[in-house]
């Protein structure tokens, strides 16, 4: 019983005039008692207004779980009112809420915020005693949540009637952001929308589709689609597929969306993406004559050093890069200033080197701030010899510049390039500079950055170590990616269109691709048999061998009756037995963009000890560790033999999962 009488009502306006007379009050009050006495004799529930002071919360609510604290729907009360009355027993003096536990909390939270009063007379429906725990759970189960679709339409509605968009966000609690996303949502087209309703499109997809305002391109993109390309990403990707993603742009970084959109190029925003990604240029074009001109600044200040030729290219693969020779650098005699600068920073490793060695005999704690001493003034030293590396006129005449962009949108010079058709002259060149030392056919040179060249990280472990620890995270690898074919997937793709697109090579076979398993780990790694890694892969591989055919004749026909699932399983787990990160030198990442996508962990299956790690790397390098597992007892090791150190170390290690820099994964 829901519904107040016009008799009631009158009383009720009469009892909150607070301007009213004593007399008219008591006569608006016996009308209401009357009222509520007369209904109470009919039925088994009675509508009465009551004080919010007399509301409790009733034991017999069968709401126990705690929930999140009601501010959006006190938010609504406040603007928009009660719109359902709360339910109640008798709770001696007070009343009991069997119903509305949320509302009473709402209630609550607005008179702590002094917008309600506790006086404020609250529409409660009491029911008897004995019906009070079944009242309560039928209110909350016998009920059925509105479809998102009919959210979608109403808030379409409300803002057809006139109402702003920030009024609908602020009566319902939600950001403005919410709003616009339902509206979104609301202008997909009607049959995509029935058939969310009908539970044939999910939620995911709406919002994919939605990226875009034009009904006959998202029905496009849906229905003309096959079954399995119709997952979100898929979808959205269809409808983006001439545009720009911004967060993934190079180009988009270093234009800079302000100045591309000051050109005249439009944007499209995908209202439901997270943080910074969905934002995609509409002009491709636009963007790539923007970027050009920005390089041409640049290719004409480079030009000026005296290279024969400098070309800009907002985007330069390898197989590009690689078809150029790399000229070789000329050392030039260093100034007077530069000469004192050496000398005094070489005396000045030679001093600490010493002193290194004699803490280090003396097994001395003052060798761990030596170490980081050793490692400044060699830095420095190698930056300062680096300076002194330059080309030779001679060379720069017959040899180029490609400015281009990285991954990140910063700007990246590649200096000393030269091309197939100037490669004699240019090695004539270089022999004449260096008196036919040189035949100017080093292909080692490092790239040069806008800021000038790079330097060469020293090694910190052993090539024997390096190829043991790479070892071990080549067979994490090998079963991470035969868990996970959509990576595997992409893996393979990546290496068909490195291929394809990228200059490579096919083998003799109809698809022109190898698989060439990975040989024995363990001549690389020897305590790596019976690691989890090896075991669990293995096992994978056994358990398909079961399955395929015994004979090859007979494997293309099984495999066609496969199901989708099975195929992608199977593909995994061959690819990853071709997988191969063995490698000698520490420095190597090649492994990071696989290991990212596989969320490799390597603490799962390698665990630092003084038997595997800390034995093969110097003192220096164990109390780096401690810095990062345990920083408070690096002055007490310090002084430690290296035997006792490396124990300790590997003790610390396994319980922080700390792994050396070669086994976690680039940023």
């Amino acid at each position: 019983m829901n519904t107040v009488t016009p008799s009631e009502i009158a009383a009720v306006q009469t009892v909150a005039d607070q301007t009213l007379s004593d007399e008219a009050t008591q006569q608006a009050q016996a009308v209401l008692d009357k009222a509520q006495t007369t209904a109470a004799e009919d039925a088994p529930a009675v509508l009465r207004f009551i004080p919010l002071s007399r509301l409790r919360i009733s034991r017999r609510n069968v709401r126990k779980t705690r929930t999140d604290s009601p501010e959006q729907l006190a938010e609504s009360i406040a603007r928009v009112g009660l719109l359902q009355n709360l339910i109640v027993i008798v709770d001696g003096e007070d009343y009991g809420v069997v119903g509305g536990r949320r509302r009473l909390q709402a209630l609550r939270l607005l008179v702590k915020q002094k917008r309600l009063s506790m006086d404020q007379i609250i529409p409660c429906l009491e029911v008897p005693d004995d019906s009070a725990v079944t009242v309560s759970l039928t209110e909350n189960v016998q009920r059925e949540a509105m479809h998102p679709a009919d959210q979608f339409e109403a808030f379409k509605a409300l803002v057809n009637e006139g109402r702003p968009i920030e009024d609908i966000a602020a009566d319902f609690g939600v950001t403005p952001l919410v709003v616009q996303r339902r509206l979104k949502l609301a202008r997909v087209s009607p049959r995509l929308l029935a058939d969310y309703r009908a539970d044939q499109v999910t939620l995911e997809q709406l919002m994919a589709l939605a990226i875009t305002d034009d009904h006959t391109a998202q029905e496009a993109a849906y229905y003309e689609a096959p079954q399995w390309e119709r997952d979100a990403i898929a979808l959205r990707r269809r409808l983006t597929d001439t545009e720009v993603d911004a967060s993934r742009s190079a180009l988009t970084r270093f234009v800079g969306i302000e100045n591309y959109t000051a050109a005249g190029g439009g944007l499209r925003r995908d209202l439901f993406a997270e943080q910074d990604s969905g934002v995609y240029l509409t002009d491709a074009g636009l963007l790539n004559r923007l970027a050009m001109a920005k390089l041409e600044t640049v290719t004409a200040q480079i030009k000026t050093e005296g290279w024969k030729w400098v070309d800009a290219m907002p985007t330069l693969g390898y197989s590009e890069l690689s078809a150029f020779r790399r000229a070789a650098q000329g050392e030039r005699e260093p100034t007077a200033r530069e000469r004192k600068r050496i000398a005094k920073l070489e005396a000045e490793q030679a001093r600490i080197e010493e002193a290194l060695f004699a803490a280090e005999e003396a097994e001395d704690a003052a060798a761990a701030p030596l170490y980081e001493q050793g490692e400044q003034v060699g830095q420095a030293l190698e930056a300062l010899y680096a300076s002194l590396l330059a080309y030779a006129p001679e060379t720069m005449a017959q040899a180029g510049a490609i400015v281009t962009l990285d991954r990140d949108g910063d700007l990246v010079v590649h200096r000393g390039l030269v091309r197939p058709e100037d490669a004699k002259a240019a090695t004539q060149a270089q022999k004449a500079v260096a008196g036919g030392e040189h035949d100017g056919t080093d292909g080692n040179a490092d790239d040069d950055s806008a800021e000038g060249n790079g330097t060469k990280p020293g090694k910190t472990v052993s090539e024997k170590l390096a190829r043991n620890l790479s070892a071990h995270r080549s067979a994490a690898l090998q079963l991470e990616l035969a868990r996970k074919p959509d990576v595997t997937l992409v893996a393979l793709t990546h290496r068909l269109a490195l291929q394809v697109f990228y200059r490579g090579y096919g083998v003799q076979s109809l698809v022109q691709i190898e698989a060439r398993q990975q040989g024995d780990l363990s001549r690389h790694a020897a305590n790596l048999e019976g690691g989890k890694s090896v075991i669990e892969f293995d096992a994978l591989r056994s358990a398909w061998r079961e399955r395929l055919p015994a004979e090859a004749e007979e494997l293309f026909e099984s495999l066609l009756a496969y199901k989708r699932a099975d195929l992608l399983a199977l593909l995994a787990v061959c690819t990853a037995a071709t997988l191969d990160a063995v490698t000698s030198s520490e420095h190597d990442r090649r492994a990071d963009p696989l290991s990212r996508a596989v969320k490799l962990d390597m603490s799962a299956y390698w665990a630092a000890s003084a038997e595997n790690y800390f034995d093969h790397v110097s003192k220096g390098q164990i109390l780096d560790a401690f810095k990062v597992f345990k920083p408070g007892e690096v002055n007490r090791v310090a002084g430690y033999k290296k035997a006792a150190m490396a124990a300790e170390a590997g003790q610390y290690a396994v319980a922080a999962k700390w792994l050396p820099a070669m086994l976690t994964v680039a940023d």
